[in-house]
């Protein structure tokens, strides 16, 4: 396993915090942040796997499930603050895993169901020469806007790098069955973010 340089969001209870600042969107978010919003998914996900068995077997899920979430996130998350804002109701065991999802984080075959909710857009380092003012992809704006195409293949490749060892890793861990959600936002090539709604 490589150390990188990670990035997180602010923890704690401050006012600048991802805790105070992530209501609303709550209800489409999914990762180990510092706030409710990861609780809210997972409570999502174990209603309706409850209620799919309830329909398919007629019997009480509560008395014949049991829970496992594993919570993903660098090492430098505040997991204290995340493991403070467990839901005293919940129905399940919890547990968290440190590290880059870009790498395995986890033994084979050990997760039924796993999600990645907008975080599947950042890349696991900053692509060689962006950050080099002689380089041809060298990136002066902090967007990727109005970029060159050198800067975007920079990134295409970076991307698709990380892509590709995402999903090896996640095929490692997944169950033979399992399901792997990804969720995002994406533009198609050409569009720009100024030019939608």
């Amino acid at each position: 396993m490589s150390t990188t340089q990670e990035w997180v969001m602010i923890g704690g209870e401050g006012p600048e915090s991802y805790n105070q600042n992530s209501s609303y969107q709550a209800y489409i978010y999914f990762g180990c942040v510092s706030g409710p919003n990861t609780f809210v998914a997972v409570q999502n996900i174990i209603d309706a796997v409850e209620e799919k068995y309830k329909k398919e077997t007629g019997q009480n899920p509560v008395d014949n499930i049991e829970f496992q979430v594993l919570i993903n996130d660098f090492t430098n998350n505040n997991f204290n603050t995340l493991f403070q804002a467990l839901p005293a109701s919940r129905r399940y065991y919890s547990a968290g895993v440190p590290g880059s999802f870009f790498e395995r984080v986890l033994p084979k075959n050990i997760f039924h169901i796993g999600v990645i909710n907008y975080a599947f857009h950042f890349t696991s380092k900053i692509p060689k020469g962006i950050t080099d003012g002689d380089s041809p992809s060298w990136n002066r704006d902090m967007h990727c806007t109005g970029f060159n195409e050198a800067v975007k293949k920079a990134y295409l490749d970076q991307y698709s790098a990380d892509t590709k060892d995402l999903l090896d890793a996640r095929v490692e861990e997944i169950v033979s069955g399992g399901l792997m959600l990804l969720f995002g936002s994406c533009l198609r090539d050409g569009d720009k973010i100024s030019e939608t709604s």
